[in-house]
């Protein structure tokens, strides 16, 4: 196994079970402990976990846009409610969006109108919001289950089928210089189906994502139109931004 599978396993590993051990991981990647240590040393400065005595655990259990199968419990619920709001002003009735899955894309979901609308989505926990809205048209594409999205080389050919007019889009960080990150290939692939089959791509992001960085870049940033974020982003950040081409929109 490369690293690059390895550390996307052992996020995976982390995100289900929050805390894990260097010898579990040893014995479950087939590695020594010394590599595990060097793989946790380098998430860990890449943000994604911080490493206690004896193994690591997850350093925010919602940072990577996937939420518990239990019970989607929604940190910085006011900055993703102001960012679904901003959304809210570029859907119109008829329109043939895509919402990909995530926390702030799930707040989208909570306050569309029941009007004419096509959705597509691979979030579990959009799915499950959009089903009594009867006027809104839901697409759903194939694959497997990875926790609360679907996943695979099927939900990729899918939507890459599709003409979506506009898609709002979540990533793990924001970076100047490598664009939209996400921590596994599985959802970066999905992501990048949903980019090219979309005539317009809205980044959403918090705050806080901004100048963050994932293991996988899946977009850049002059691949978006814009991005919505909260007013909470810095003015000299914000500033950063625009002077680089992109557009950041806030209330």
């Amino acid at each position: 196994m490369n690293p690059l599978r390895r550390y996307e396993t052992i996020m995976e590993i982390l995100l289900e079970q929050k805390e894990v051990t260097v010898n579990e991981l040893s014995e479950r990647l087939d590695v020594t402990g010394k590599t595990i240590r060097e793989d946790l040393a380098k998430l860990e400065e890449k943000g994604l976990l911080v490493r206690i005595h004896g193994g690591a655990v997850l350093a925010q259990s919602d940072q990577l846009g996937i939420l518990s199968t239990k019970e989607p419990i929604i940190k910085h619920a006011d900055q993703k409610t102001e960012i679904a709001t901003i959304a809210l002003r570029y859907i119109q009735p008829r329109d043939i969006i895509a919402l990909d899955g995530g926390s702030t894309t799930l707040e989208i979901a909570r306050r569309l109108e029941n009007q004419p609308l096509t959705v597509v989505t691979n979030d579990l926990f959009i799915i499950s919001e959009l089903l009594h809205k009867e006027e809104i048209r839901l697409v759903v594409p194939g694959g497997y289950r990875l926790r609360n999205m679907l996943a695979g080389p099927e939900a990729v050919e899918y939507v890459s089928k599709l003409n979506i007019q506009k898609s709002f889009i979540s990533a793990t960080g924001v970076h100047l210089q490598h664009g939209f990150t996400i921590y596994t290939s599985d959802h970066a692939d999905y992501k990048r189906a949903l980019i090219r089959s979309s005539a317009t791509v809205y980044g959403v992001a918090d705050h806080y994502k901004f100048g963050q960085c994932a293991l996988r870049t899946f977009a850049s940033l002059s691949e978006v139109a814009m991005i919505l974020t909260d007013s909470a982003l810095p003015a000299d950040i914000a500033k950063q931004y625009r002077d680089a081409g992109i557009q950041i929109v806030t209330q």
